[in-house]
């Protein structure tokens, strides 16, 4: 059975999205977020901080590579996109929906940007990570679901609809 992979900017509610949907569809949870810090005993703001973003990156694309589950939700980080080989891992098993959401929203909803673990090079901004990730997402999706304005009860109608849809 195909596992569910949700990808999206950070703050696009894919945790969050991926725990209700796990629920509803009586599926196991993954978030790759948390195998990260499990492993490495540390939170991703202090594996970027202490040993930069590329090494960040290896633990994460290490981390879907090992990942191994049939039938599972699965909320990535929001950098997955930026590793190939991590991508076609999880595109082999897995049918991958991205959590759109417009700048703006995406803005709103991150308040913690200098502690909650995103990467980005010094000197970027947020909306220049918004932009070089954005068409990865487009890339790499299987579906598109536009979030705003959507409560979470209604992207877990769409996602599940489009899940019936592909079994």
């Amino acid at each position: 059975m195909k596992n569910i992979v949700l990808i999206g900017m950070p703050g696009a509610g894919k945790s969050t999205l991926g725990v209700i949907l796990a629920k509803t569809l009586k599926m196991p949870f993954v978030d790759t977020d948390l195998i990260i810090q499990q492993t490495q005993n540390r939170l991703l703001q202090e594996i970027i901080e202490e040993d930069g973003i590329d090494v960040f990156l290896s633990i994460e694309e290490k981390a879907i590579l090992d990942l191994d589950v049939q039938g599972s939700v699965i909320a990535t980080g929001g950098s997955v996109v930026l590793k190939p080989e991590g991508m076609k891992h999880l595109k082999e098993n897995g049918f991958v929906v991205y959590l759109q959401l417009p700048y703006m929203e995406i803005e709103k909803r991150i308040r913690n940007i200098t502690t909650r673990g995103i990467v980005m090079q010094k000197g970027q901004t947020l909306l220049q990570v918004y932009d070089e990730r954005v068409p990865l997402y487009e890339k790499y999706g299987d579906a598109m679901i536009r979030c705003m304005g959507k409560n979470m009860e209604q992207i877990t109608k769409e996602v599940k609809k489009l899940w019936e849809g592909i079994k």
